[in-house]
Protein backbone atom coordinates (compact mmCIF):
# COMPACT_ATOMS: atom_id res chain seq x y z
CA UNK A 1 0.00 0.00 0.00
CA UNK A 2 1.67 3.42 -1.31
CA UNK A 3 1.65 6.16 1.05
CA UNK A 4 -0.76 9.05 0.49
CA UNK A 5 1.30 11.58 -1.70
CA UNK A 6 0.20 14.69 1.04
CA UNK A 7 2.11 12.77 3.60
CA UNK A 8 5.24 12.17 1.85
CA UNK A 9 5.15 16.09 0.90
CA UNK A 10 5.46 16.63 5.16
CA UNK A 11 7.11 13.65 6.85
CA UNK A 12 10.79 14.16 8.20
CA UNK A 13 12.82 11.72 10.10
CA UNK A 14 11.70 12.44 13.29
CA UNK A 15 15.68 12.18 14.63
CA UNK A 16 17.41 14.80 12.49
CA UNK A 17 13.92 15.98 10.47
CA UNK A 18 15.65 16.04 7.17
CA UNK A 19 14.17 14.39 4.00
CA UNK A 20 13.56 10.29 3.94
CA UNK A 21 14.08 8.22 0.66
CA UNK A 22 10.66 6.41 0.13
CA UNK A 23 11.11 2.50 -1.15
CA UNK A 24 8.00 2.04 -1.59
CA UNK A 25 8.41 -2.16 -3.43
CA UNK A 26 10.29 -2.00 -0.07
CA UNK A 27 8.03 -1.12 2.57
CA UNK A 28 10.79 1.42 4.10
CA UNK A 29 11.31 5.29 4.24
CA UNK A 30 15.35 5.37 4.84
CA UNK A 31 17.37 8.39 6.56
CA UNK A 32 20.86 8.51 3.83
CA UNK A 33 22.21 10.81 6.73
CA UNK A 34 22.26 8.53 9.68
CA UNK A 35 21.77 4.88 7.67
CA UNK A 36 18.79 4.39 9.40
CA UNK A 37 15.34 2.27 8.19
CA UNK A 38 11.84 3.10 9.16
CA UNK A 39 9.46 0.65 8.45
CA UNK A 40 5.98 1.19 6.34
CA UNK A 41 3.37 -1.04 8.11
CA UNK A 42 -0.48 -1.52 6.50
CA UNK A 43 0.29 1.58 4.46
CA UNK A 44 1.48 3.50 7.98
CA UNK A 45 4.97 4.64 8.79
CA UNK A 46 6.68 3.52 11.57
CA UNK A 47 8.77 6.88 12.90
CA UNK A 48 9.85 6.02 16.03
CA UNK A 49 13.62 6.38 16.30
CA UNK A 50 13.66 3.08 19.19
CA UNK A 51 11.90 1.05 15.99
CA UNK A 52 14.36 2.22 13.35
CA UNK A 53 16.70 -0.30 11.59
CA UNK A 54 20.56 0.84 11.15
CA UNK A 55 21.63 0.03 7.93
CA UNK A 56 24.74 -0.77 7.33
CA UNK A 57 27.62 0.59 4.57
CA UNK A 58 26.44 -2.52 1.96
CA UNK A 59 22.81 -1.93 2.07
CA UNK A 60 23.63 1.71 2.17
CA UNK A 61 25.22 1.84 -0.98
CA UNK A 62 22.40 -0.54 -2.61
CA UNK A 63 19.68 1.94 -1.58
CA UNK A 64 21.47 4.92 -2.67
CA UNK A 65 22.21 3.21 -5.91
CA UNK A 66 18.53 2.08 -6.36
CA UNK A 67 17.34 5.65 -5.91
CA UNK A 68 19.51 7.29 -8.71
CA UNK A 69 18.99 4.59 -10.85
CA UNK A 70 15.01 4.72 -9.94
CA UNK A 71 14.20 8.17 -9.16
CA UNK A 72 12.77 7.35 -5.39
CA UNK A 73 10.84 10.33 -4.32
CA UNK A 74 12.46 12.37 -1.48
CA UNK A 75 9.79 13.15 1.09
CA UNK A 76 9.67 17.09 2.12
CA UNK A 77 9.91 17.67 -1.95
CA UNK A 78 6.31 19.24 -2.04
CA UNK A 79 6.02 16.91 -5.25
CA UNK A 80 9.38 18.74 -6.73
CA UNK A 81 12.17 16.18 -5.76
CA UNK A 82 12.68 12.38 -7.12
Amino acid sequence: MALDPLLLEVLACPEDKGPLLYFEDENRLYNPRLHRSYEVRDGIPVMLVDEATAVDDAEHDRLMAKAKDTGVRSTLSAGTDK
